[in-house]
């Protein structure tokens, strides 16, 4: 057999028929006979005319022919048709080699045909030695048909595994490049914020050369027409019609309605600018200080007002009186009836104070949770309720500059609870 071509070399030997010499001797060994019937692999030896002389079990088993069925016949038996001129030119070329001995697969590969015609890729080595009646070659097979199935299994899940990595570096990649265009985008925006802040800074400084002049420029001359207008109403009132009386109170009215309005702006506007450093403030003390501001309206409106055990939190003291007294008097101005219930607590969540101030009164429609918050939003008639629309704006201006977070929790009809949250720290962020 030569090693170009596929060699199919037998089965297992009983005993050659034609072993001349050592040959001869070590076939009569019975360990020799012993080695040969338990190994796994084809051991089959040949003349130098291809005849087969040794066929051992394990041919047998690989090949399907019986040892008595082989000893003697050509060893073109047990190769493909297509490869028997090859292979044997390929025995002659290796006898006239000094070569003892090669493995046959070097020159292409080896395929073995069995008893029932199938071809088996097979594994094999080829050796020589020359005897008293000449060369004998031996070869050593092994059908590696499953290993050539589990190679292709693992050619397969080796094509697999690089098809998915190809997959996903190409998911990666994608996922990269949106990543970039993410990263691109945000610096976008973070760029167009930094001009909104420069926008916003600008406008906040021109909010306060509104508010000086509102201080200065509108409220003088707005005092003097409601003193005077006043002054008229009071020393001509007689000698007026009843028109001209009913002219002169709107004209009071709106002049009173323009003060509080200014005042109300201006408020709004100082909460960040004109605040006070922050320091302890005993929120007991500054709920006194604003029910002593809204005496006159407890009286009128029969409230009852219940509070209970309050911190000492760091904020700025004439910022949290407003704050309170907004929120105070807000519980008693939208009552539904007499004798109004409010009442103010607190209490510890993790880092954070919160406080309450709960009425009994007309409540809130969930939907208008956030917009009451918003300046000049007003849920009813100036008529209806007195005010300027942005008592609540600056509350929410108020907490958020000391930190917090306010919201309200309301049914229409059944009353509202305003909550506000504090930091328990020295110093808030925004202080």
């Amino acid at each position: 057999m030569s090693e170009n071509c596929p060699v199919d070399p037998a089965s297992h030997t009983t005993r050659p028929r034609r072993a001349a010499g050592p040959r001869t001797a070590r076939a009569t060994d019975p360990r020799f006979d012993e080695i040969l019937a338990s190994a796994n692999d084809a051991i089959i030896s040949i003349d130098e005319a291809q005849t087969i002389t040794l066929f051992n079990r394990g041919a047998e088993r690989i090949f399907g022919y019986s040892a008595a069925d082989m000893i003697g016949q050509p060893l073109d038996r047990l190769i493909p048709e297509r490869f028997v001129a090859r292979h044997a030119g390929q025995v002659r070329d290796f006898s006239a080699t000094p070569e003892a001995s090669r493995m046959m697969a070097q020159r292409g590969e080896i395929y073995g045909r069995r008893r029932d015609g199938s071809e088996f890729p097979a594994e094999a080595s080829i050796s020589k030695f020359r005897g008293p009646d000449g060369l004998v070659f031996t070869v050593i097979l092994r059908d590696i048909t499953d290993r050539r199935a589990a190679e292709q299994m693992l050619r397969g899940a080796h094509d697999e595994l690089e098809k998915r990595v190809r997959e996903r570096t190409a998911e990666l990649e994608e996922r990269n490049a949106q990543l970039q265009q993410e990263i691109h985008e945000r610096r976008r925006a973070e760029k167009q914020l930094a001009e909104q802040a420069r926008e916003l800074a600008r406008s906040n400084a021109d909010l306060e050369q509104f508010a000086s002049v509102a201080s200065h420029d509108l409220q003088e001359p707005l005092r003097m027409v409601a003193s005077y207008t006043q002054l008229l109403n009071r020393r001509y009132r007689s000698r007026l019609d009843a028109d001209a009386d009913e002219f002169m109170g709107f004209i009071v009215d709106g002049a009173l309605r323009m003060q509080r309005l200014i005042n109300d702006l201006l408020a709004f506007s100082r909460v960040g600018s004109r605040g006070k450093s922050f320091q302890p403030v005993d929120l007991g003390t500054i709920v006194a200080a604003a029910l002593g501001s809204l005496r006159a309206a407890i009286e009128e409106s029969g409230a009852h007002i219940r509070v209970g055990a309050l911190p000492v939190v760091h904020g700025d003291p004439t910022q949290m009186e407003q704050l309170l007294q907004n929120l105070i008097g807000n519980a008693i101005k939208f009552r539904k009836g007499p004798e109004p219930q409010v009442h103010i607590d607190a209490r510890r969540e993790d880092t954070l104070w919160r406080i309450d101030v709960c009425d009994d009164g007309i409540g809130i429609d969930p939907r208008f949770s956030e917009r009451i918050f918003v300046i000049f939003q007003r849920l009813h008639t100036a008529a209806e309720y007195p005010g300027t629309g942005i008592g609540l704006a600056i509350c929410k201006k108020i907490v958020e500059r000391h930190g917090g977070h306010i919201d309200v929790r309301s049914t229409p009809g059944q009353g509202a609870c305003f909550s506000f949250t504090l930091p328990d720290r020295e110093e808030p962020p925004h202080a």
